[in-house]
């Protein structure tokens, strides 16, 4: 539909040039078609037109209207509902008990899982639009979606995910009258068709490998069967965990975690050298020249032989991604797509000093997913990637896909 030029330059005329201020020409068209679709709604309820006399003894009637004022982003707005006399009309436009437009909640939700406190929605809701909202809707608006956030968490899960990363995110939480840190475990699934998503969130104590079994367990119980490769931060107990729900699984510890540890036993004006040093090792072209370059290392370095021996500890959980050519350990080699999460996330929940509750906290966390979900692609490099692992694991590829 296309409005005349000349409707449009006599409406802008009327409107003295205020077009979307709190009374400007916006608010007022939308009141009158709101109006005039409403009355549209009444007539076909009755069944005739007003003034028409086929609605002479039809039993139903127009009884008046009543005022109802909605919040929206034109500001708040008065409009007239039309009645009946029977009582029965029940506009789909405007629903009984309905105080906000469509899509209100949505900013309300959006402005949320940006990470803005309920004073921040508050205060831009009224320079924005004009609307003065109360603490209690805003946490009427959030709390709305906590069925979502559970219908989320329980969902069903595909039967294969080839790569899984896994990492634990701190988040201050109100528990038993006080406030303490405590692990959010997420873990981020990438399907056989290279799409990434965050399969749940699950809150804890303090990380702990005993408590990361329970996280694998409801993967599996949600119809996760299988994961050729589950990349981890090394956490002491973890790579067993993992391999008591998951016994065909490798376990691949994330490298830049490792690095970030070695370091930590360096002091400042050494830790150049000394990372480029390692980058020998996790830089190498197969696991045999990885090890070797380990071994410099602990020539080079008698001051550091706690570095090697951190590598050493680890070594059956780093030298997995040595298995697979250099597109593929792009992928396993680190948790930086989890960490990278964790940073958004971690931006969201800045403005708060805790959360009142466990449930509080994850449905801000869920929203903030949402939003920053939409903007994930195909995971790059995944073409090689799945070719290489239909050649190693046909089988397993075929049971997924059958499944």
């Amino acid at each position: 539909m296309t409005i005349k030029k000349e409707l449009i330059d006599e409406l802008i005329a009327t409107s003295g040039g205020d077009l979307i201020g709190p009374d400007g020409l916006v608010k007022e068209l939308t009141k009158a078609l709101v109006e005039r679709m409403l009355s549209g709604e009444l007539n076909h309820h009755l069944g005739y037109q007003k003034h028409e006399i086929a609605g002479h003894g039809s039993g139903n009637s127009r009884n008046g209207k009543s005022q109802k004022t909605l919040k929206g982003e034109a500001g708040e707005m008065t409009i007239d509902v039309p009645r009946d006399r029977n009582g029965t009309f029940e506009p789909r436009l405007i629903e009984k008990h309905q105080t906000r437009f469509e899509g209100f909640d949505a900013k309300i939700l959006s402005m949320y899982a940006l990470g803005m406190t309920v004073r921040d929605i508050q205060g831009h809701l009224h320079d924005m639009y004009g609307v003065d909202v109360s603490a209690g809707l805003i946490s009427e608006v959030t709390d709305s979606i906590q069925d979502e956030v559970k219908a989320w968490q329980d969902r069903p899960l595909e039967a294969l995910y080839p790569i899984v990363y896994l990492d634990a995110l701190m988040v201050k939480m109100r528990q038993d009258g006080k406030v303490d840190n405590r692990a959010v475990y997420t873990a981020i699934g990438i399907n056989i068709e290279g799409e990434k998503s965050v399969l749940g969130l699950w809150v804890g104590g303090n990380e702990g490998a005993k408590y990361w079994m329970s996280v694998l367990v409801n993967l599996k119980n949600r119809g996760m069967k299988d994961a050729f490769v589950i990349c981890t931060d090394g956490l002491k107990g973890f790579p067993e965990a993992i391999e008591a729900v998951f016994p065909s699984t490798l376990v691949q510890t994330c490298i830049v975690h490792l690095i970030r540890t070695s370091l930590s036993f360096v002091s400042w004006k050494e830790r150049k050298r000394l990372a480029a040093d390692l980058k020998l090792i996790y830089r190498a072209a197969t696991a045999e020249m990885a090890e070797q370059a380990l071994a410099d290392f602990r020539v080079k370095y008698p001051k550091h032989q706690v570095v090697a021996d951190v590598w050493a500890r680890n070594w059956e959980r780093v030298i997995p991604f040595f298995e697979f050519p250099e597109e593929v350990r792009k992928i396993i080699y680190t948790t930086n797509a989890v960490e990278s999460l964790h940073m958004t996330l971690r931006k969201v929940t800045k403005n708060r000093g805790s959360f009142p509750t466990q449930e509080a906290a994850i449905k801000l966390l869920y929203l903030a997913i949402q939003n920053v979900s939409r903007k994930w692609q195909f995971v790059q490099g995944w073409r090689e990637a799945l070719r290489q692992f239909t050649i190693r694991w046909p089988d397993r590829i075929e049971q997924a896909r059958a499944a």
